[in-house]
C-alpha cells in the first residue's frame, strides 16, 4: 500500500456524496499519494465540478489532478486513465446491482474487478474507517505458490489499512465439509480440517501479533462466511484476492469477490497476483 504513488478516484456526477473521494482522500492523506480524479462520461461537460474538487483538494495540501473521457464503456475508460496516469489503485463507489439485470447483463463492477491490472477498491459505505476493522479474507486451503503469494499480499494490505486507521486486523478463511471419499486423511474429519486451517494461518497470527479471537475459520462456502464475519466484527473494509482460471477467456475472478459484493455489509479490496496482473497488461497492449 505504502508504494501506490497515485490513485485513481471515479467520480460519479449523479451522486451527492462521493463517498470513493472522501476513501481516497484518507489513504492519500496518509501514504501522500496523488490523486486524479476521473468522470467516465462524454454526454456532458464536468470539468468545472471536477476542477472544483481538485482545487479543494488542494487547498488541503493534497495533490490532484483531474480529467473527462469515455472509451467504449466504463472499464475500457477507467483502464485506459489507469496506464496513462500510471495509477497504483483504483477508488469507486458501488452500488447495489439490480437482480434482474444483474441476471441477464455482467454488471459494470464485476467488469472492473475482472480486467482491471491494479487493486480496486469499491466503496459501500459511509460510516468512518477510523479504529475499525479489516478483514482479511485467504483461503487457507490453496498451497499452491501463486496462492500462497496472493494470500501473503492480501494480509500485508489488510495490515497496511489497519495501522493507517488504527484498527483491528482479523482473518477469515472457509474450509469444506468433511468428505469420507476424501484421498487425504486430513480432509476426512472436520476436526483435522480445522486443525490443518489453524496450523496454515499460525504464520499470519505470529507475524502480525494477532490474538485467537481475531481468526475466523470455520466450514462453509466463503460467499457465505465472509459477509457473516465482516457483520460479526463491524468490518469497515474486507480485502479479498482473486487468482485467474485458465487465461482471462471470461477473466475468471475468483468468483468469492462478485458473489459478495452486494451481500457485503463493508467496503472490499479486490487484489490479483502478479502473473494475472503482468497478463492483464498484455492484453491491454494488443
Amino acid at each position: 500500500m505504502q508504494a501506490i504513488k497515485r490513485i485513481l478516484v471515479v467520480i460519479d456526477p449523479s451522486l451527492n456524496d462521493q463517498l470513493a473521494l472522501k476513501r481516497a482522500r484518507l489513504i492519500a492523506g496518509v501514504i501522500e499519494a496523488e490523486l486524479h480524479l476521473l468522470v467516465c462520461e462524454d454526454r456532458q461537460d464536468h470539468m468545472p465540478t471536477l476542477e472544483k474538487l481538485v482545487a479543494e483538494l488542494k487547498a488541503e495540501g493534497v495533490k490532484a489532478s483531474c480529467s473527462q473521457s469515455w472509451h467504449k464503456n466504463l472499464t475500457d475508460t477507467i483502464v485506459k486513465a489507469v496506464q496513462s496516469q500510471g495509477s497504483g489503485l483504483v477508488v469507486k463507489q458501488h452500488l447495489p446491482d439490480n437482480a434482474v439485470k444483474k441476471a441477464l447483463l455482467t454488471p459494470d463492477d464485476w467488469k472492473l474487478l475482472r480486467y482491471c491490472p491494479t487493486p480496486v477498491l469499491l466503496v459501500k459505505t459511509e460510516g468512518s474507517w477510523m479504529k475499525g476493522a479489516v478483514l482479511a479474507a485467504v483461503d487457507l486451503g490453496n498451497h499452491d505458490d501463486q496462492h500462497h503469494v496472493l494470500h501473503d499480499t492480501i494480509v500485508s494490505h489488510a495490515a497496511d489499512l489497519t495501522e493507517m486507521i488504527n484498527g483491528d486486523l482479523h482473518l477469515v478463511s472457509a474450509h469444506p465439509a468433511p468428505m469420507l471419499s476424501a484421498s487425504d486423511p486430513t480432509y476426512q474429519l472436520r476436526e483435522n480440517i480445522h486443525a490443518r486451517y489453524i496450523e496454515e494461518a499460525d504464520k499470519y497470527m505470529t507475524h502480525y501479533s494477532l490474538e485467537a479471537d481475531r481468526l475466523h475459520i470455520d466450514e462453509g462456502p466463503a460467499d457465505s462466511l465472509i459477509p457473516a464475519v465482516a457483520k460479526k466484527t463491524g468490518a469497515c473494509v474486507t480485502v479479498i484476492g482473486t487468482v485467474a482460471r485458465k487465461g482471462i477467456s471470461g477473466a475468471l475472478i475468483g468468483n468469492t469477490a462478485e458473489v459478495i459484493l452486494d451481500t457485503l455489509d463493508s467496503d472490499i479490496v479486490v487484489l490479483k497476483p502478479q502473473d494475472m496482473i503482468a497478463h492483464l497488461e498484455d492484453l491491454l497492449e494488443k
